[in-house]
């Protein structure tokens, strides 16, 4: 595998980006090795500046779920572009995108569109808090929902990573006004109701944890959080920027049958282009600026090719089966992956729902944080140099989900599995 290109790319960017990157997962640092520079994209493929191949399974963390470079959906912006591409005045896309969502999601009565999902929460954790009167904010250890001060605590993703268990330039204000609960412990989420509940505005969760790898909630699970809320008056936050339209149409509330207060949302609504949106009930979105009071605004907000993308991407995502096509790659693909761990006695297991899972280098799946960070990170750094070697791109981190596209084939799994016996089998030794 040539690389000379991308080092020489790596090299020069290091001297202008810190790191060399602008999102610290992407120098590889837990996986050894420096980055690709790509090139383009296109269907389940990745193609570098040095010529290499790759099968795709991060699709830019999640949001190409069509693959890379989808042709009605290139189209459709392409002639959105035409006709400008931002304006910072309404425009009537971000009605009909917003009108879809509400139609698929129904917690979403009303929402505001935003350039990011770490910006959308930022946002529904405000108005939270605007609209309860109270300043505290429960999160669960591993989940991460931005970058924002008040979240990065235990945060999962990037940081555990980069074995960071939060980030300098917090102030210490901000995390006393942050509490932290184990992920499938309502007993922990009990604890800290009944020492803090008036003073919580919300709880916020990702309903499947997909910041520590794939980590399922156990059953029972988001319905007791919906009744503890409920019982203490605070708001109920699913943090669905990886999930939504992803778990399925209706995103992991309409899978798991729970509603939640406020919803984020990011990456498949925008169909690949910078986007979040936050919403909820109507009697807590009024409180926005300029309906309320709390102030949040954006000048890319809604702009016409953002809009364009999400409403293309969701119209394919309506036609015929798609979730029940991706749902069958998948299956095969983990099953195929459960099947050579077994075969070749590696102390692994894969983790899944819908087209995200994960492979965890221990012996039995997740269930929260801690038990994530038990994970042999050595054995994957193995088997992700492997597997990169064969043209297959995993995360390059232990901590982040796979995601299966549209644009999979049958041939690009056979490919992967031969890919994934090598790479067990290396990562053993």
């Amino acid at each position: 595998m040539k690389t000379q290109r991308s080092d020489e790319l790596f090299e020069e960017a290091k001297h202008y980006l810190p790191g060399g990157v602008d999102s610290p997962v992407r120098a590889f640092g837990s996986v050894g090795g420096k980055p690709f520079f790509v090139r383009r994209g296109s269907g389940s493929k990745l193609f570098d500046e040095d010529g290499n191949t790759y099968i795709d399974y991060v699709c830019s963390w999640g949001p190409l779920i069509l693959g890379h470079a989808h042709p009605r959906v290139v189209k459709a912006v392409q002639r959105a572009a035409e006709n400008g591409l931002t304006f910072g005045t309404p425009c009537e896309l971000e009605t009909v995108l917003a009108r879809m969502i509400s139609a698929a999601i129904p917690s979403m009565e009303m929402m505001r569109f935003v350039s990011s999902g770490t910006e959308a929460v930022m946002s529904a954790l405000r108005v939270a808090r605007a609209f309860t009167g109270r300043n505290k904010v429960l999160k669960f250890a591993g989940c991460y929902h931005g970058h924002s001060d008040a979240l990065l605590v235990k945060a999962g993703s990037g940081l555990a990573t980069l074995g960071l268990p939060s980030s300098p330039g917090v102030p210490t204000a901000w995390a006393n006004d942050t509490l932290i609960a184990r992920y499938n412990d309502i007993g922990s989420v009990e604890q800290l109701f009944s020492a803090h509940g008036k003073d919580i505005a919300a709880l916020i969760v990702e309903p499947v944890a997909a910041n520590m790898g794939v980590v399922l909630p156990k059953t029972g699970f988001l319905e007791d959080l919906r009744r503890i809320t409920d019982t203490y008056g605070a708001l109920l936050v699913f943090d669905e920027v990886i999930t939504g339209f992803r778990a399925s149409y209706g995103g992991a509330q309409a899978l798991l049958g729970v509603a939640p207060d406020l919803t984020t949302l990011g990456k498949i609504v925008g169909g690949g282009l910078p986007v979040g949106a936050y919403g909820g009930k109507r009697k807590v979105m009024e409180l926005v600026a300029p309906s309320g009071a709390v102030y949040q605004a954006g000048t890319l907000s809604g702009n016409p090719l953002a809009m364009t993308a999400g409403i293309e991407t969701l119209k394919v995502l309506r036609e015929g089966d798609p979730y029940g096509r991706l749902q069958k790659m998948t299956d095969v693909l983990t099953v195929g992956l459960s099947h050579l761990i077994g075969t070749l006695g590696v102390p692994a297991v894969v983790s899944s729902l819908g087209s995200l899972f994960t492979v965890f280098f221990s012996p039995e799946a997740a269930t929260d944080y801690d038990s994530a960070l038990m994970a042999d990170t050595d054995k994957y750094r193995k088997f992700f140099r492997a597997m990169l070697e064969a043209g297959v791109y995993v995360p390059p981190s232990q901590f982040e989900a796979c995601f299966v596209s549209l644009a999979h084939t049958e041939e690009d799994v056979d490919r992967t599995l031969e890919a994934a016996q090598r790479a067990f089998s290396a990562s053993l030794k």
